[in-house]
């Protein structure tokens, strides 16, 4: 670092970039180092100078053009500074030695720039981000909630959120979030209200738009810094018991899902997930999901070994061990790779397994789906009077209490649902 003294104090001194040429008309600077202790000078230059170049990078950042960078670029300055960014009017009711100080620092050369002024008195904008921009905004601030997740799960998670956005801008459209009043979104719940009545859908349906909206609009609020005061609360509708899909009996799985030739029209995958279901009750996506690495048929207990590759599973408990027997083991060595088809599109899975169901006349009745097979599975394990420990094991259901030991081993769990198997 170039450092000189200029009467009793040091001095550093240096050409500045051509890059920062466009916020900085300066040749060089020369910055003071207010001490008169070479040794603590030389200490200092060096933090001086970063603190000076991220002064111009911010800068830069500032002078594109856009409402929303030049925001975040004059908080960012004011900390650089060593100031709270604060609106102007609560510029004006800082005591006057803060006030003074700030005026000053905005006549120094290095904060020439416009956004200078605007970083310490207040002069920037809040940009006006409408919900929608939000919605664009929240997938980077968010991305947290991505991490590990495969594809399909990514699209799972961003699909509810894009749904109740693009509901709330139908209701009271594109507003800035700025402009969002209490009166906004009570019309929304009124929209929704209305909905429950006319469609005959459960409150859940509104309360996941009204989460996934709220969830938007909070982190686009706090990460960008915006201290708004959304009015999001105590607007969720009471819930009632949920409603539970119905298992398959026993004899309605032997006799109309497992006769010969019933399953023959559904798609090969599909019929195959259909099957493996039957005796595992493992979720659709779980099973779509599996990779060749977690299906275990050469094992001497042939099983599937469900682990977070390439995805995050549900639940710290859907790690599990499941055996294989009767139809679900046949199902999976005609798939050993697993499912290609569904891996990364598990949401069609359903829709396809459940149209061909009803069509082919195969639903015991209309409030059974391809999911009553996991039910049904659960049945037959209580029915057998299998461990509660054992059964939400298998299920990946918590215990709902301190664990103790291993739990079951693949080879009592295997000799367990051995005779509950089809």
């Amino acid at each position: 670092m170039n450092i000189t003294k200029r009467g009793e104090v040091w001095h550093l001194r240096r050409r500045v970039p051509k890059a920062y040429a466009p916020v900085d008309p300066r040749r060089e600077v020369v910055i003071s180092l207010r001490t008169g202790s070479e040794a603590v000078a030389r200490q200092k230059a060096p933090l001086l100078w970063d603190r000076q170049v991220e002064t111009w990078e911010t800068l830069l950042e500032g002078a594109t053009g856009d409402a929303e960078a030049r925001f975040a670029a004059a908080k960012r300055l004011a900390k650089v500074q060593g100031y709270r960014f604060l609106d102007s009017s609560k510029v004006a009711r800082l005591p006057v030695q803060e006030l003074l100080a700030r005026i000053e620092l905005t006549a120094g050369d290095e904060m020439r720039d416009p956004l200078g002024a605007d970083s310490l008195l207040g002069g920037a904008e809040l940009p006006l981000i409408t919900v929608s921009r939000a919605l664009e905004l929240f997938w980077a601030l968010a991305r947290d909630k991505t991490l590990g997740k495969s594809a399909d799960q990514v699209r799972r998670w961003r699909y509810p959120h894009i749904k109740a956005v693009q509901n709330f801008i139908s209701v009271v459209g594109d507003k800035p979030l700025a402009d969002l009043t209490i009166d906004d979104f009570l019309d929304f719940r009124d929209w929704w209200a209305e909905r429950l009545e006319r469609e005959g859908l459960t409150a859940n349906s509104a309360n996941k738009d009204l989460t996934h909206l709220g969830a938007v609009l909070k982190r686009v609020n706090r990460d960008k810094r915006l201290g708004l005061k959304l009015p999001l609360g105590d607007l969720s509708f009471r819930q009632g018991r949920a409603a539970r899909r119905p298992p398959f009996s026993d004899a309605w799985i032997r006799d109309q899902l497992l006769a010969p030739g019933a399953l023959d029209g559904l798609e090969p995958q599909g019929r195959a997930i259909l099957l493996v279901m039957a005796n595992t009750g493992l979720r659709p996506s779980e099973i779509a999901a599996l990779r060749p690495e977690e299906i275990l048929l050469d094992d001497p207990i042939p099983h599937l070994l469900l682990q977070p590759i390439g995805r995050v599973l549900k639940t710290q408990n859907a790690e599990r061990v499941m055996p294989l027997h009767g139809v679900s083991l046949d199902a999976m060595r005609a798939f050993p790779e697993g499912f290609s088809r569904y891996r990364e599109s598990s949401a069609t899975l359903s829709a396809t397994v459940n149209t061909y169901l009803r069509d082919a006349g195969l639903l015991e009745s209309e409030r059974h789906s391809l999911y009553s097979l996991r039910h049904a599975f659960e049945d037959r394990m209580l029915a057998a009077g299998i461990d509660e420990r054992i059964r939400r094991d298998v299920m990946g259901h918590a215990l709902g209490r301190e664990r103790y030991g291993e739990g079951g081993r693949l080879a009592t769990i295997a000799e367990l649902l051995e005779p509950i198997a089809f």
